[in-house]
């Protein structure tokens, strides 16, 4: 596992009255993990038209981002692939993309930023902002009419930074209330504005410097909406990428495969420097026991799924293969945490939310002659179940997962 990690999110508004978004957001790592590319890109507009255009240039600037050949050249080959609006004589989609990779000891996060016609991006350490050098490259478009300009920038982040960008329905955002509004001092004539949205962010670490990118992308599109009267003028994009310690969550599942190493997977559970989760009646039984505490019944307990329960040093234990099963099932959709009931799964995703680095412990007992044929179909059961949970946080959610079996 890796000592620092990366944490990327991002929030998302469509323009008022629309059902689809101009602004398009692409994240993904390579097979070996060491990469990550980030990818916003605004269509021209709104709608169906704009979401078409941004879908284009963003899997554009994605794809050539992951090829062997350098940012800047996979920029340029973006601006000449792009066309230009007859009528504006504007480039039909802007992008930012982040090219993050990892550095051989792994103590810090190189990245690559090129930047074309969104609002500049935001970089911290800690609340403090930070200024860096932009390498401009002017491109010679004959349709165009304005001087078009493709920014490109390299630097490390450590522990403690943080880069945003965001679309201009975020840096726009307010433009329709015109000057002097009680209550939106800094919203000027041209709306938000970038410096202003710096100054948000950095009040927002100092009220809270442990906030995740996922709140914090909420924090900023939230405020924008705001000004908008909480009815977007534009669509409303913004995301975080932070570099940070990892937030680690340990799962158990399953019955160690002898006897003799129940003790060992207690102990797993005591030193465990994180999240403890523990899925399964009988592997919560091992765990209380060796613990020397008590396993009782959570009053707290709700919804359809199997109850929880509670012991004493443990965050959360659940139900095994009923309740990882749907699990999946809302990873794997996406369902959002407030569109799901009170029960032991959402509380288990919550804490998976707050997540970098997960591993699960399982256990290989199959030979319990009491209950042999049980046994037998859960055992066959969980290790596909695990591995397709290992699947969905690391392709979906970016997430590092290690699977040890006991």
């Amino acid at each position: 596992m890796n000592n620092i990690c990366i944490d990327i999110d991002y929030s998302q508004l469509y323009k008022h009255g629309q059902k689809i978004g101009g602004d398009v957001f692409l994240l993904s790592r390579n097979e070996d993990k060491t990469r990550i590319v980030a990818t916003l890109s605004d269509g021209l507009g709104s709608g169906v038209k704009a979401n078409v255009l941004a879908s284009l240039t963003a899997h554009m600037g994605h794809k050539l981002s992951f090829s062997p050949m350098r940012l800047t050249h996979s920029a340029e080959i973006i601006m000449d692939t792009l066309p230009v609006d007859k009528e504006m004589g504007i480039s039909y989609a802007t992008f930012t993309i982040a090219h993050m990779e990892y550095t051989p000891n792994k103590d810090r996060i190189q990245v690559g930023l090129v930047e074309y016609d969104n609002p500049s991006s935001l970089r911290f350490h800690d609340e403090e902002p930070i200024e860096w050098v932009k390498k401009p490259s002017r491109l010679h478009r004959k349709a165009a009419v304005k001087e078009e300009i493709v920014n490109y920038s390299s630097f490390n982040m450590v522990n403690g930074d943080r880069l945003i960008f965001f679309s201009d329905g975020v840096a726009q955002a307010g433009v329709s209330l015109g000057p002097d509004n009680p209550g939106h001092e800094d919203v000027g004539t041209k709306g938000w504005g970038t410096d202003n949205v710096r100054n948000f962010v950095r009040k927002t670490l100092l009220e809270n410097p442990e906030i995740s990118s996922r709140d914090l992308s909420r924090a900023i599109v939230t405020q924008a909406y705001q000004y908008d009267n909480y009815k977007a003028n534009d669509d409303i994009t913004c995301a975080v990428i932070s570099v940070h310690k990892p937030r680690r969550t340990l799962i158990i599942t399953g019955a160690p495969r002898l006897k003799e190493y129940d003790k060992q997977l207690a102990e797993i559970a005591r030193n465990y420097d994180g999240n403890v989760i523990v899925c399964g009646g009988t592997t919560a039984r091992i765990v209380a026991r060796e613990l020397g505490v008590t396993l009782q019944p959570d009053p707290a307990s709700a919804g359809d799924l199997p109850p929880t329960s509670l012991i004493d040093g443990i965050d959360l234990v659940t139900e095994g293969m009923v309740t990882l099963t749907e699990i999946a099932d809302r990873l794997e959709k996406h369902t959002l945490l407030k569109e799901m009931p009170e029960d032991a799964a959402k509380r288990f995703i919550r804490i998976m939310r707050q997540t970098d680095q997960v591993e699960f412990v399982v256990g290989t007992k199959i030979n319990d002659a009491a209950e042999d044929n049980l046994t037998v179909a859960n055992f066959g059961i969980r290790i596909p179940l695990v591995a397709r949970l290992k699947r969905i946080m690391e392709e979906r959610y970016l997430q590092e997962v290690e699977v040890r079996y006991l």
